[in-house]
């Protein structure tokens, strides 16, 4: 009886394998005749693959451009074989094994060791779409957006959905730590070499292995299923993949690498009537007076009038009383070289005494969705409500000086509980399509690149360009979680990311501490941001005190010398996805001493920067990871692969230079382009061989998009008692300013010598003497070697040190 039934049961299997049998192919594209409908294979690369299936067994077509903008590729070279049970598909660095029932996929690299194996679980349930995936012992997982819990999510249930959490809030502002969303992004990296891009718009939950340890599952509440398998190995391919598809951050101005300043003109909330238009060009002249550099500001919510139907959620775009001639506000901070001046804005419109938008977007049909909880929501998915809401709104203060505008409540669309579930695909979509409108249309307005400031986002909110972390209390217990919400948002595709330095609200007493060390991690962020609600403060530094002060010169005077370096990583940014600032993880993911590490991150490929992030440290430890780092402050030389402690002075970022660095620096600034870079230093770590490629074009034009810009390749070459150092001429179609180069390294053997282009230079008496005159001076003490060359960017120049 018993070889009865296995007889059966292998014709019944056998008779389903026939049934889901077959397959075609059209270019890229690949159907699957599996047993309860098709399956598409679309093949991006050969590394990259989409994966498609509907419950209803035929696949909607059509593509959305929300989230991925390109579908269309190169064609892709890949072979497919049929067996009774599976189809074998190859391509030239993936292996996949399509099994047939049930539908799951096998993926293994060219040398067939298994990268990402589905499990036989069932793909629709209910409403729901799922994928199962065995998860191998030494898996670990990260992306998924602005995540302030953790960094490796195995282990993990992760909800993903545009919201500010749903758990209880804390005493300080209104924000749930463990389910915080304010920029969501269905994308994940795994270890094992592959990253999964979840291409749904409908809120998603990742069991990361909480259910079951021995595997993990991503599901969509509505929807087809629809994923993309990206191979790496490495998580800057993967990243560099998932840009391609959603797109890649545009280059912001050049000045927007400097200081961002936010303010609320004299009044926050419930102080509205101390708000006045002359603050916003006061506050710029004491910046200009007391030598603290920054470049742009904007004036936020109480600029304008809290209006009749929605109060201080509403925007009517009227200026609140206190502003007697905002024209003339506007022109007296660009009088005090403000490169831009922008305004906060809520996606919600509202009446006030001249200006009846929301009466009159009503009728022309421009609010999104009678259904929707705020109903005067602008619905940003059209064309012509964009349109509208520019000319009648956005354009009004665009006339009087604004430049840009700062998009807040992108979370605001969502559908009431009774109404139709479309809002459901929508609401993740929404800040996409809030944050694109104003950056395109003030790009095309100020004739130069965009420049949005936006809180909420999901996958694809990199193009408009830069997301802050949102109103996190100023309090010890949320600084940490800040640093590493920037750590995996950065793994997440969005590397244009900031926060406000020392917390967004302040309800107990003023804490200098804090604002200092969140000032210096402030200024080693991708973009420098200072703002709060704090009446009276705002967090302007001279109000908490001399040391606070000398303490944000200092570190906001060291970003504006760290330009060069800083703008080069945007331009990395743009062309590869590679974030600024980075998770070590990612650059050692098989070191598993980095899986956690969130109060430590590379700012750019050379810098280690390690906030103190606990109150009255008195020291604190660092995890070097392999190769040799220097101190910053000392020059001190430390081994990589090991845990040290160092005493922790408040006035001390500990930051750490990788063995090989070559940093460019320019002059000291009060805003960028203040001065001409006429002398550019090259601050270089010497060990074996390194390079370092510098970017520059004009800084605020669109024309970088035409390969208008220059590269500069600076290398450096360490033997037994010589160095050699060269800077090659710049190539490219852009011309770049000229600039002289003084170099200062880090050298264990006493010079000799230094030679320029073969001509021996002289031994200055003094690194004070070398800042003046062409020449050389080597300091015993700290084994640091100073030189000011002759030679300048218009040609070659080589430096031998003996």
């Amino acid at each position: 009886m018993k070889k009865l039934v296995l007889i059966l049961s292998g014709i019944w299997c056998a008779l389903l394998a026939y049934a889901s049998g077959g397959y075609r192919q059209d270019g890229n594209a690949l159907w699957l005749n599996a047993l309860g409908g098709e399956v598409r294979l679309d093949f991006c690369t050969d590394d990259m693959f989409r994966v498609r299936q509907s419950r209803s067994g035929a696949l909607r077509i059509a593509d959305e451009t929300w989230m991925v903008r390109k579908y269309d590729f190169a064609p892709v070279s890949y072979t497919v074989s049929e067996e009774a049970d599976k189809w074998d598909i190859e391509t030239g660095r993936l292996r996949i094994e399509a099994w047939k029932n049930p539908f799951r996929l096998v993926v293994r690299n060219k040398q067939g060791e298994m990268l990402y194996a589905e499990q036989a679980k069932p793909r629709f349930v209910g409403d729901s779409v799922c994928t199962s995936a065995l998860m191998q012992g030494d898996e670990h997982f990260f992306g998924f957006g602005e995540r302030m819990d953790f960094m490796d999510q195995r282990g993990h249930k992760v909800y993903l959905n545009v919201e500010l959490g749903r758990g209880s809030k804390p005493a300080v502002g209104g924000k749930d730590i463990l389910r915080a969303n304010y920029c969501p992004v269905p994308f994940m990296m795994s270890t094992a070499g592959y990253g999964i891009f979840f291409h749904t718009a409908y809120p998603t939950e990742w069991d990361m292995g909480w259910s079951d340890p021995g595997s993990y599952s991503f599901k969509a509440t509505g929807g087809e299923l629809d994923y993309y398998f990206i191979y790496g190995p490495d998580f800057y391919t993967m990243l560099d993949r998932y840009t391609d598809l959603t797109g890649k951050s545009p280059m912001l101005p050049r000045f927007a690498m400097g200081l961002h300043l936010g303010t609320y003109s004299g009044g926050t909330w419930k102080n509205e009537q101390m708000t006045s238009d002359a603050y916003p060009p006061a506050l710029c002249k004491r910046m200009r007076q007391e030598g603290i550099p920054f470049d742009l500001l904007w004036l936020d919510s109480t600029w304008r009038m809290f209006n009749e139907t929605f109060g201080n959620g509403g925007c009517t775009f009227e200026w609140r009383e206190t502003f007697k001639d905002p024209k003339a506000m506007f022109d007296s901070c660009y009088a005090q070289h403000v490169q831009m001046v922008g305004l906060h804005v809520r996606s919600i419109l509202d009446n006030g005494p001249e200006y009846r938008l929301l009466d009159e977007a009503r009728k022309k049909g421009n609010v999104l969705y009678p259904g929707a909880q705020a109903e005067g929501l602008v619905n940003f998915f059209s064309p012509d409500a964009v349109d509208w809401w520019w000319e009648n709104g956005v354009k009004k203060v665009a006339d009087l000086g604004c430049k840009f505008v700062k998009t807040d409540v992108g979370s605001a669309f969502r559908l009431k509980e009774d109404a139709s579930g479309e809002g459901a695909a929508l609401h993740n979509l929404f800040p996409l399509a809030y944050a694109e409108a104003p950056y395109r249309k003030f790009k095309e307005l100020n004739g130069m690149r965009g420049l949005t400031h936006t809180r909420e986002g999901y996958a694809g909110i990199q193009r408009y360009p830069y997301i802050w972390a949102g109103d996190w209390g100023t309090e010890w217990q949320w600084f940490e979680p800040v640093i590493r919400g920037g750590l995996n948002i950065g793994m997440s595709g969005v590397g244009n990311w900031t926060h406000c330095m020392g917390g967004f609200e302040q309800y107990s007493a003023y804490d200098t501490e804090l604002y200092m060390r969140w000032v210096q991690f402030g200024m080693f962020s991708p973009i420098a941001m200072l703002f709060g609600m704090d009446h009276p403060r705002y967090h302007e530094p001279w109000t908490y005190g001399e040391e606070a002060m000398r303490n944000f010169i200092k570190y906001d005077k060291l970003r504006y010398r760290l330009i060069p370096y800083i703008y080069t990583n945007a331009w990395r940014l743009h062309r590869t996805a590679r974030p600024m600032m980075s998770a070590l993880v990612m650059d050692y993911p098989q070191d598993e001493n980095t899986y956690h590490l969130s109060r430590q991150y590379m700012f750019g490929p050379w810098m280690m920067v390690c906030p103190v992030t606990t109150k009255n440290a008195l020291s604190q430890w660092v995890y070097f990871p392999g190769g040799k780092w220097f101190d910053y402050e000392t020059g001190e030389r430390y081994e990589g692969r090991q845990y040290k402690s160092f005493l922790t002075p408040l006035d001390v970022l500990p930051v750490y230079i990788k063995a090989g660095a070559i940093i460019p620096m320019q002059p000291e600034m009060q805003w960028v382009g203040e001065k001409p870079l006429d002398v550019l230093t090259l601050d270089v770590y010497p060990e074996g061989e390194s390079s370092f490629e510098m970017y520059e074009d004009d800084g605020i034009s669109l024309d970088y998009e035409k390969g208008m810009y220059a590269l500069t390749r600076f290398t450096s070459s360490l033997k037994p008692g010589e160095w050699t150092f060269r800077a090659s001429k710049p190539e490219g179609k852009f011309r770049p300013e000229r600039h002289q180069y003084a170099v200062q390294a880090y050298l264990d053997f006493i010079p000799s010598m230094v030679l320029e282009n073969g001509k021996s230079l002289e031994r200055l008496a003094s690194s004070d003497a070398v800042e003046h005159q062409t020449g050389w001076f080597y300091d015993s003490e700290k084994k640091r070697l100073f030189v000011k060359l002759d030679g300048d960017n218009r040609s070659e120049v080589e430096v031998v040190v003996r």
